[in-house]
């Protein structure tokens, strides 16, 4: 979850579409000029060293031209070949 949001603030698509489960997995991804300004990891299920799967909740906070907001979601990852790949997720 934090490499990915990382990779946002980055804007690193290649990455973002690399961390992605193959079966929800856009063809591409277009980054905006959105600025993420702070993580925060609200609740975690599963996800531990011996799991095939888990759930992250976090918000994001976020800055564009129009304003500040917040993302909060809650996410699906899944282990795809030993590493955590996003499968979905649900905006609250």
């Amino acid at each position: 979850m934090r490499s990915r949001y990382s990779a946002f603030v980055l804007r690193l698509a290649p990455y973002l579409l690399k961390t992605w489960d193959p079966s929800t997995r856009p063809r591409t991804i277009e980054l905006d000029d959105t600025r993420w300004r702070r993580l925060q990891i609200v609740d975690t299920v599963g996800g531990g060293p011996h799991d095939a799967d888990g759930v992250v909740e976090f918000r994001a906070s976020y800055r564009t031209d129009e304003g500040v907001g917040v993302l909060h979601e809650r996410s699906r990852f899944v282990r795809a070949d030993g590493d955590w790949v996003y499968l979905d997720g649900r905006q609250l």
